[in-house]
């Protein structure tokens, strides 16, 4: 049997890491058109790279070039809109109605949050990286990563708990 070409093997990277990597975009931008172009142009750089990256880290490369590009995003558009606001608009897909709204009630939970904590607990807990796994995708130290989980936990408790004795 001969092994795959480039373009089957990457075809069949696609086809297994898409939807992961645009759950994780998502999370990190909360746009849906948005996440879409990030994890195409993760897409793009990783086709490039791809002879140079091991097969088993290939998602974990991809992974990293789309919290990256969400951070170059962020830098270049900071201050241009509120993260409230691109939170706010309701996604189209059908869910049932407590799957919906857990799910609004989370993204608007997580868009409270600072840049740099939503990133650390979309990684580490949808993503259910290592705090390694994160500092290193990051670019952060693994201190760093503890500091930034415990506040954004925190903050996410209070915010959970002041909604739930609101409603």
């Amino acid at each position: 049997m001969t092994p795959p070409t480039l373009d089957e093997a990457f075809t069949a990277f696609v086809d297994e890491a898409s939807a992961a990597l645009t759950r994780t975009a998502w999370l990190l931008c909360g746009d849906r058109d948005v996440a879409a172009d990030l994890v195409q142009s993760a897409l793009v750089k990783t086709l490039q790279a791809w002879p140079r990256i091991a097969p088993d880290t290939r998602l974990a490369y991809a992974r990293r070039i789309v919290a990256n590009e969400n951070i170059d995003r962020w830098r270049r558009r900071r201050g241009e809109v509120s993260v409230a606001e691109v939170y706010d608009r309701p996604d189209p897909a059908p869910l049932p109605d407590e799957r919906a709204a857990n799910r609004d009630r989370v993204a608007r939970l997580l868009a409270g949050l600072p840049e740099k904590q939503r990133r650390v607990v979309v990684l580490r807990y949808h993503e259910d990286l290592s705090e390694r796994q994160v500092a290193e995708t990051l670019g952060m130290s693994v201190g760093a990563v503890k500091s930034a989980s415990h506040r954004a936990l925190a903050t996410l408790r209070t915010h959970y708990l002041a909604e739930g004795a609101s409603t």
